[in-house]
């Protein structure tokens, strides 16, 4: 029998994830310092760093990144962080990703592959 998680603990984690597509970096980050796993998943296996990558936040990816979080965490559909950005068109976050050594060829697609088929390859050396 699995008991029902805090309804308060529930809402901390919802306003993590706004905070990550938001890229309210300093807020998010103050939050992962405080015990917030900074590798937290929401239901579809998205981290806080792949939602931040997505919405195109560099600076709150890098300081996730520097509080632990792994830059290569693929979600349930096995994206990277890395592969979205480049979808995404996000070339600041996509510098970072790699600056903090993400492997443009980890996930389904490859970062690789996505830059690609867009043809981006001037993003993924």
């Amino acid at each position: 029998m699995s008991e029902e998680p805090d309804p308060q603990l529930v809402e901390i984690a919802h306003q993590c994830f706004d905070w990550a597509r938001e890229g309210a970096t300093e807020r998010l980050a103050a939050y992962v310092e405080a015990g917030v796993p900074a590798d937290l998943t929401d239901a579809s296996g998205n981290t806080l760093l792949m939602l931040a990558a997505y919405h195109g936040h560099a600076a709150t990816v890098r300081a996730l990144a520097e509080r632990g979080a792994a830059v290569d965490a693929l979600n349930d559909r096995g994206q990277s962080p890395l592969a979205g950005a480049v979808f995404k068109g996000e070339d600041e976050v996509v510098r970072t990703l790699l600056e903090l050594g993400a492997d443009p060829d980890a996930g389904s697609p490859t970062a690789r592959a996505t830059a690609a088929m867009f043809e981006r390859t001037d993003l993924i050396g």
